[in-house]
């Protein structure tokens, strides 16, 4: 009997708040409600509006038509395709330049590290409208151009970078790649340097090479960064918008429309919510999809 009242004593104390409960509670409050308001009240806003033609007035519920609609679109799946090459180009070929440059700048002293650390985020501080409008120069089609200028010395005529099917979506993906990879470049160089110094001693006395230590230590004990930065990539270019909105529009002949700029299409140029929202969510099923998978394949012999 003394045992189980104690036991109730106990159990009243566990679930009693105490002040320091209400401050904890108090200081994630504000967090809470703006995530709730911009981020869980628009998604499931979203959900119900997928299944309505939507009006201000008056919204009529029109069930599946918007996703039969979706599945129907040729633009829609133009679009998936267009994201899928750029999610193929940019993603892999952005974490294999912030890795070779974290190993370049690693030998370097700390202030030096710091020095290119800092020139590497930069352009991620700028605003992405600023980066578009010197991209935009960059790709002017006319002789004063700069890319077109360079080409000139060597004999080449002027190209229409942004006005050519052909070349509007190597521009953009050659626009990702330089634009920055500031991010990526920190959070490797900060794994690097977790890595213990012992591994590499020890390869020095078995007399391993610099790719030997880079294959058999480096990459292993960096694949959880890998992975973060590859996950959180792919969502990123899964929701590219302000590049193909601000370089082409989506042009030319859709050649450049990625999901994102459909997306933003649908709702704010033509005023059809419904169908912007059920792709909204097609595309969100999609990332999530393509991150399982993503974890599944490569995350089953990573530690945190």
């Amino acid at each position: 009997m003394k045992k189980s009242g104690l036991a109730g004593v106990n159990a009243g104390r566990k679930w009693r708040l105490t002040s320091e409960d209400l401050w904890g509670y108090a200081f994630i409050a504000v967090a809470m409600i703006v995530f709730c308001v911009f981020t869980v009240y628009p998604v499931i806003s979203a959900f119900f509006t997928s299944f309505e033609e939507y009006k201000p007035l008056g919204s009529t519920f029109v069930a599946l038509e918007n996703y039969k609609t979706t599945f129907k679109s040729d633009l829609f799946y133009k679009s998936i395709r267009n994201t899928l090459v750029y999610t193929v180009f940019t993603v892999p070929l952005s974490l294999c330049v912030s890795f070779i440059v974290a190993i370049m700048i690693l030998p370097f002293k700390k202030k030096v590290q710091s020095l290119f650390k800092s020139l590497y985020y930069l352009p991620a501080v700028a605003s992405g409208v600023a980066l578009s409008v010197v991209w935009l120069w960059i790709y002017d089609p006319l002789p004063t151009g700069l890319l077109n200028s360079l080409l000139a010395k060597f004999g080449i005529d002027n190209i229409n970078w942004l006005g050519s099917s052909n070349t509007a979506m190597f521009s953009l993906i050659l626009m990702a790649l330089l634009a920055g990879h500031g991010t990526q470049i920190i959070i490797y160089l900060a794994a690097l340097l977790g890595v213990p110094n012992s591994f590499f001693e020890a390869a020095d006395l078995d007399g391993a090479t610099f790719l030997q230590k880079l294959w058999y230590i480096v990459i292993p004990l960096v694949k959880p960064t890998t992975l973060f930065l590859l996950v959180t990539g792919i969502i990123g270019s899964f929701q590219v918008f302000m590049n193909a909105y601000m370089m082409t529009g989506g042009g030319p002949d859709n050649a450049t429309t990625m999901v994102g700029l459909l997306i933003f299409n649908n709702a704010f140029k033509y005023s059809d919510y419904g169908l912007a929202c059920a792709q909204a969510l097609v595309l969100t099923v999609v990332i999530a999809a393509v991150s399982l998978l993503q974890f599944k394949l490569m995350g089953e012999d990573v530690e945190y």
